[in-house]
């Protein structure tokens, strides 16, 4: 059995907080447009988006983490909220890669060191399955 090595950003046990644009910047979507972002970026991918943190409670986010800087490249529409490096601090909850992280997991596994989500695929889904041309 072969394990991966962990980013040193994601903790032994239960839950950090991470300020984003330092190990990666996230994109946040909300409930059911955050699951199906994410249904269409996994099949896309063959079953492997790269790190994506789904929050059970509350709002129910799905945090699409990307290399860091890399947020600002991208002109994302609006149910798309862009964490990166900004004038005011930012963080996201990173669970450990096993144990209890109620109320966030990672949805396809812990990512591997120096493994991010394709930004610009996700980009493109998330223009796809946000932006309604009809409006």
């Amino acid at each position: 059995m072969t394990s991966k090595k962990l980013p040193e950003w994601v903790p032994p046990a239960g839950l950090q907080l991470h300020l984003t644009g330092v190990h990666f910047d996230a994109i946040r979507v909300r409930g059911v447009p955050g699951e199906a972002v994410l249904h269409h970026l996994a099949t896309l991918t063959d079953g492997d988006p790269g790190p994506v943190v789904r929050e059970v409670a509350g709002g129910r986010w799905t945090y699409f983490l990307i290399p860091p800087g890399v947020s600002k490249r991208y002109d994302w529409p609006p149910g798309a909220a862009c964490l990166g490096p900004s004038a005011r601090d930012l963080y996201v909850g990173i669970p450990a890669a096993h144990g209890n992280t109620y109320p966030l997991s990672w949805r396809c596994g812990a990512p591997e060191d120096g493994e991010f989500v394709d930004a610009e695929l996700l980009h493109g889904v998330v223009v796809a399955q946000l932006v309604r041309e009809d409006w």
